[in-house]
């Protein structure tokens, strides 16, 4: 019964997956597992279900035998402006929404071992991004048809945790990624390339790889839980189909992150968390290296090629977890991130509008039977502009016929998940 079920889940979550595709802090999920989602993401110090070893594999030495299966819908709203007289005619409006929704799937299983160990696997979205512009916006520039990405990230994230002691535990974990890209309507970029054959219109292309994440958690005092957990680059093969927009060739690693938490216990019902996340995208080049290398003869997709330009990213999130009754608990939080594109980067960027900062988010589990439950969140991130700043070349060649390009986006996410402790 218990392998059936399992199978099941883990069966639905593969044939989900192709469908993701979201961007939150950066092109990273605010959270993992719809618990954490529901307190603004946090989870190094405070585990919550199977998908903690996303955050930090240490906590799930605290947490039993127990599956969790849940999807996430994720809408967001993304468009640019170009403005100030581009010399090609460019200025005006347009909407990146073409296609509005997405659904991300989740699943986690943990399994108790003798010796004070605890194995898992978490299947999860660990970012991406999609734009969709049935007006292309680079039109002026010699694009052509629809312009936009649609990139995904999937993680299979298989996990150990030792329970050192009653209090403290220690774990570590490989993130497999997977990766699938496509893009479209970048003919403008052409003469900018190395590659320029394999550009965009190529269709969908897709990459793997596979990185380590560390974790610790402890708790320090009767109230008071530490956590931290260091996730490593994940060196992954290149795009080959995109290896003219691509640095390196189609290189797209995924960048390092760090996270460190702390959960207080300020009343037996009531738990404040807080948590300090640090995501180096600048480490990536074709993610880090700026638009302006084109000028410096590094075309795209060349060895130290232009990219889009984006900073690292330093991510505060604050959450409280109440227990209204023993069937009953009801979460809250805030996060609030650095916006990685800088103002002098959003031309690339229209294909790429990380911007939003803010999440409010809200969520609740009930108990629905002994051993079931049913969790539910709801995250906001307000709508956040970047106003372009000598955004576009006025030269040629490489330039764009001067101007700024404006960039905007919003979201709204909602969860939900089952869980069975087993």
């Amino acid at each position: 019964m218990k392998t059936h079920l399992l199978l099941r889940a883990g069966a639905l979550a593969a044939l989900l997956a192709p469908t993701l595709s979201h961007a939150t802090n950066g092109y990273f999920q605010h959270g993992y597992g719809v618990r954490s989602q529901g307190i603004a993401g946090i989870g190094v110090a405070l585990p919550q279900d199977a998908l903690a070893a996303a955050s930090n594999p240490a906590g799930t030495a605290f947490l039993g035998e127990r599956v969790d299966l849940g999807l996430t819908w994720f809408v967001p709203e993304r468009g640019a402006e170009i403005t100030g007289g581009n010399l090609f005619g460019a200025d005006g409006k347009y909407s990146g929404n073409d296609r509005k929704h997405f659904f991300i799937p989740e699943f986690g299983y943990l399994k108790p071992l003798p010796g004070n160990f605890t194995a898992g696997i978490a299947v999860y979205g660990n970012g991406g991004m999609n734009t969709d512009y049935a007006r292309n916006p680079f039109a002026a520039f010699g694009g052509t048809g629809k312009a936009g990405v649609n990139f995904e990230q999937l993680f299979v994230t298989p996990s150990l945790a030792w329970k050192i002691n009653e209090r403290h535990a220690i774990g570590a974990a490989v993130n497999f990624a997977w990766q699938r890209f496509e893009a479209k309507g970048l003919g403008g970029f052409a003469p900018a390339s190395a590659y320029p054959n394999r550009l965009t219109n190529r269709g969908t292309d897709t990459s793997i790889g596979w990185g380590l994440r560390l974790g610790w958690t402890g708790q320090v005092t009767d109230t008071l839980t530490l956590g931290a957990s260091w996730s490593s680059k994940v060196k992954t093969d290149g795009f080959d189909k995109y290896k003219g927009l691509f640095a390196e060739g189609g290189g797209f690693d995924v960048p390092e992150s760090w996270s460190v938490g702390a959960a207080w216990k300020a009343l037996p019902a009531l738990t404040l968390a807080a948590e300090l996340q640090e995501i180096k995208y600048s480490d990536v080049d074709s993610v880090g290296n700026p638009l302006a290398y084109l000028f410096t003869g590094n075309a795209l997709g060349s060895s130290s090629g232009a990219g889009f330009g984006w900073r690292d990213v330093t991510v505060v999130k604050l959450g409280a977890s109440y227990d209204f009754n023993p069937d009953l608990t009801l979460r809250v939080g805030y996060s609030h991130s650095d916006n990685p594109i800088p103002r002098r980067e959003t031309l690339f960027n229209i294909l790429a509008p990380g911007v939003v900062q803010d999440h409010l988010t809200f969520g609740a589990t009930w108990k629905v039977t002994r051993n079931g439950e049913l969790s539910l969140a709801y995250a906001h991130a307000f709508r956040s502009t970047v106003h372009g700043s000598n955004s576009i070349p006025p030269g040629f060649p490489p330039g764009f016929g001067g101007g700024e390009a404006n960039l905007h986006l919003k979201e709204d996410i909602l969860g939900v998940a089952w869980s069975w402790k087993l």
